[in-house]
């Protein structure tokens, strides 16, 4: 099954013919995901010339807990967060994972999502279509410089190999500590954002990352970000409510189901 969403001001829905796998949508926010905030303002002339091209074709996971809702892949929400920040429109057709229909290998030979079609051309891999976008869609400018890239990037890694452990001594917790806490003095003499007070890639890559987080290990450890690192809390607070990531945000059921191999394996 594949439901496909397209980014406008439209909100009806309609089913495509008896035997169609495909439910066409039009939306400008998503149903059921929160509050939706102010979003930040746009020069005029840039969003009436890319409201009026031809939106992008982005093929991403589909919610196993609620059909027709987008899964729980990070690097798909990177992907989104990216076209969402530059304002870009879009369709977004959600693909069942666990039924993988034919015409994805066509597109893609692994079968793997996101993959987005950008010039009659389809890209797989979310660091390869986030940096096709910030090349081909330069403004607003979203790069990281290189000296600061890769700040808070073994957060993420670390959080996984916490997430698994099951034995509360063999550090895996006090890594984890270890990369938060780094991460937070960076953010203390730096931030409020990874490249200062700007949102960057670096942010959009990390943001739906630490969501992951939050919500696996609070789940599965009952373990929180500890209230010292208080530049970090802050940071997750301002990244998650970006009215980009309420939109593009993963069902916290999904996020638990999603882990749940990892943890029981």
């Amino acid at each position: 099954m594949a439901v496909l969403f397209r980014g406008t001001s439209s909100a009806a829905a309609t089913t495509v013919g008896p035997s169609s796998a495909l439910l066409f949508t039009t939306f400008r926010r998503a149903r059921g995901c929160g509050r939706v905030l102010p979003a930040s303002p746009r020069p005029r002339r840039a969003f009436a010339a890319r409201a009026s091209a031809a939106p992008l074709e982005v093929c991403a996971k589909e919610s196993i807990t609620v059909p027709g809702r987008l899964g729980d892949c990070p690097f798909t929400q990177r992907v989104l967060l990216t076209i969402e920040e530059k304002h870009l429109p879009y369709d977004l057709k959600l693909v069942d994972l666990a039924n993988k229909p034919d015409w994805l290998f066509e597109i893609n030979p692994e079968g793997k999502v996101p993959i987005v079609k950008l010039e009659d051309k389809w890209i797989a891999d979310s660091d390869a279509i986030t940096q096709a976008l910030e090349e081909k869609y330069p403004e607003p400018p979203l790069a990281t410089p290189p000296d600061k890239a890769s700040i808070g990037s073994k957060i993420f890694s670390t959080f996984i190999g916490f997430l698994k452990s099951k034995d509360p001594s063999d550090g895996t917790e006090q890594a984890l500590l270890a990369e938060l806490t780094l991460f937070d003095s960076y953010l203390k003499d730096n931030g409020p954002f990874i490249n200062g007070g700007a949102i960057s890639a670096a942010d959009l890559s990390l943001g739906p990352k630490l969501y992951h987080m939050e919500i696996a290990l609070g789940h599965y450890k009952s373990w929180s970000v500890p209230d010292s690192l208080s530049h970090v809390k802050q940071y997750m607070k301002s990244i998650f409510s970006m009215d980009s990531f309420v939109k593009t945000r993963a069902l916290p059921e999904d996020v638990i189901a999603g882990w749940r191999p990892k943890v029981m394996g």
